[in-house]
């Protein structure tokens, strides 16, 4: 059984994989091909975003974005703490300084009075609040309208962090189309992945898409060697344009089926474990399935019993950044982060993709329904 079944997708477009990078080989154009072009339209209708703009992976599309948005030393960013470290890692590759904010015990995105608080606590350190980048975790689009209306009182720009969570919706806004600018990642795990690295900005604003265009292709003016401000080299391979495009087409279709998938998961298992909540008009698109223990015992044991069944699992994520060395002695939410920990204490994600059929689920529900009870299990 796999976490992920990529073969399982490749066998059903195989085809039509092959015929694209076919042609991409038989033009030659392996940089900035018109495959990329012709993706980069696709990927903003998709959502319905006016600019979409190809780089090398989701991380370089995030450092993209601070540099257009002109973040800078002695700049605040608000960042999860639960959640990868490439959130939080590119900011101080700018200079600023990343500020940790808890998260909301329920969907386990960024929670906005942990927001208010870390926001306060920057000013008094003599930071300047500059950016908000909340995280779609799991799957699971951010608490937009609220998250928006903080930054945008307190005079700051938004960046989203859609990695995991392109395609779902708040209302009938689909990520893509949130904050100034959102970002995400095709790599080879996520719901819309590629064959390599690969991500992508998106955005209203002309302006800034140019400027984005220009930073990923070393600064470049007219041409590439009119270099008019200092970029970075990040763009998308034709090869991986080329087979997103045919992923995208079946982008639509594979959402409805990790929805079935989820449905299936949260019925059956809604009395043993705690299943994800997704907020009134919002829609994830379930990067994971992730259930939350009573305990962190009680989530060894789920791990265990499920390995001795060969059902595999993960854990997204063990450890929270403020507990990491890298993050530890960045501001953080003076108020602790508590969720953020209990977070890494109890969670375990299932195995989820398009293609878990309902014989296989069924394997995996009967053995989460016959983990051992853990006694005297202390709530997290």
């Amino acid at each position: 059984m796999q976490f992920f079944d990529l073969a399982a997708q490749q066998a059903r477009i195989k085809d039509r994989i092959d015929e694209r990078i076919q042609t991409v080989l038989a033009h030659g154009s392996y940089i900035l091909g018109p495959e990329v072009a012709e993706f980069e339209t696709a990927l903003a209708a998709f959502c319905g975003a006016k600019h979409a703009i190809g780089c090398a992976n989701g991380t370089d599309a995030l450092q993209l974005a601070l540099m257009a948005l002109g973040i800078e030393a002695g700049d605040a960013v608000f960042c999860p703490s639960f959640t990868f470290a490439a959130t939080a890692e590119v900011v101080p590759w700018v200079g600023a300084t990343p500020v940790l904010v808890d998260v909301d015990p329920a969907t386990f995105n960024m929670d906005a009075e942990s927001l208010k608080r870390a926001i306060a606590h920057a000013r008094q350190i003599g930071l300047n609040p500059a950016m908000v980048m909340p995280v779609d975790l799991f799957g699971l689009p951010a608490d937009y309208p609220t998250l928006t209306a903080i930054a945008r009182a307190e005079g700051m720009k938004m960046i989203c962090d859609s990695a995991q969570g392109f395609g779902g919706l708040v209302g009938n806004t689909m990520t893509g189309r949130f904050g100034d600018v959102t970002t995400t990642s095709f790599f080879p795990a996520k719901p819309l992945g590629c064959y390599g690295d690969g991500g992508a900005i998106l955005t209203e604003d002309d302006d800034l898409a140019e400027l984005m265009s220009s930073l990923r292709f070393h600064g470049k003016g007219s041409y590439k060697y009119d270099n008019v401000r200092i970029g970075m080299n990040s763009r998308l391979d034709t090869l991986q344009a080329a087979i997103l495009l045919e992923k995208i087409a079946i982008y639509d279709d594979e959402i409805a089926a990790r929805q079935r998938v989820a449905e299936r998961y949260t019925m059956a298992l809604k009395e043993r474990f705690v299943t994800p909540h997704v907020p009134a008009g919002m829609r994830s698109i379930w990067a994971q399935y992730t259930l939350r223990a009573s305990s962190e015992a009680e989530r060894d044991a789920a791990l265990e019993h499920l390995r001795s069944q060969e059902i595999p699992t993960a854990v997204y994520y063990p450890r929270p950044l403020h507990q990491q060395t890298a993050y530890a002695g960045f501001p953080a939410d003076p108020a602790g982060l508590p969720e953020s920990e209990a977070a890494a204490r109890t969670v375990f994600s299932l195995p989820m993709h398009p293609y878990l059929d309902e014989h296989a689920q069924a394997r995996i529900i009967e053995a989460c329904l016959s983990v051992p009870a853990v006694k005297d299990a202390e709530p997290s």
